[in-house]
């Protein structure tokens, strides 16, 4: 696992990457967030960025054992941050780490479950609240399974389209080069969370209203949250609009 640490005093953020991403996808926010004198941390999960000898079989315990990883190496609480499919991870690895060591629980686009979701769930959930004013999802229509089912990819000639289309094209080729493939069982394994420990833990949703990936509008209702924030965004704030996605980071406690 590969983290990028910045060492300052203030929060601690943790930045948990989505599905086909690495910790590359927040090359612009850690220095923003170094800025204001917090520490930031791009974990890499396992099969991603640097490490690629095993996907395939990789488990969501695997996703949530490297960020637990991560969390435990702090000194103090820790706000974890999910992108998109890492609203499961960072949801399961709170109810791991408890409120005492999680301050709170900030999901940028991301799948926001209760107990016994997984990520399969919620898009199913999701596209039956979709009403006729929604933004039509493209990414579910672009999601190519490998022949053995154990992962898959996005159509490489929608990536674009679907996640970057309001970010600049230095951007885009950046992250087209380096989205990868993404084992299936993480996003297939249910959660398991309870209301003593995850349900105590502070939750903040930033719903990004020009995403065209999916319309996330259903899933910040999915779980009480303390703040939603709107951004007019694509579904890669981290990029088209780094710095006000900090601005919020850094208001939310």
């Amino acid at each position: 696992m590969t983290n990028i640490e910045f060492s300052q005093p203030g929060k601690t953020y943790i930045l948990v990457h989505g599905a086909w991403h690495g910790a590359w996808c927040w090359d612009k926010v850690t220095p923003l967030l170094q800025a204001r004198g917090h520490k930031a941390i791009a974990t890499e999960l396992p099969g991603h960025g640097g490490d690629i000898e095993r996907t395939s079989d990789l488990s969501l315990d695997d996703y949530v054992n490297a960020v637990v990883t991560t969390a435990n190496d702090q000194n103090g609480p820790v706000i974890l941050v999910g992108h998109s499919m890492a609203g499961i991870v960072i949801s399961q690895t709170a109810e791991k780490l408890g409120p005492e060591k999680v301050l709170s629980l900030i999901y940028i686009d991301a799948f926001l479950p209760r107990d016994g979701e997984s990520l399969f769930a919620l898009v199913e959930a999701t596209l039956k609240h979709l009403t006729p004013d929604s933004r039509k999802p493209t990414l579910v229509e672009n999601i190519i399974p490998s022949e053995d089912h154990t992962t898959n990819t996005v159509n490489p000639e929608m990536a674009a389209q679907i996640f970057y289309h309001d970010c600049s094209e230095e951007d885009q080729k950046f992250a087209l080069a380096r989205i990868l493939k993404e084992p299936i069982v993480p996003l297939a394994t249910p959660v398991r969370l309870t209301d003593d420990v995850y349900g105590v833990i502070p939750k903040y949703f930033i719903l990004c209203t020009e995403s065209r990936d999916m319309d996330k509008t259903f899933l910040s209702t999915n779980m009480p949250c303390k703040k939603v924030y709107k951004l007019a965004s694509s579904h890669s704030p981290f990029f088209s609009m780094p710095d006000k996605l900090v601005d919020v980071l850094s208001g939310i406690e």
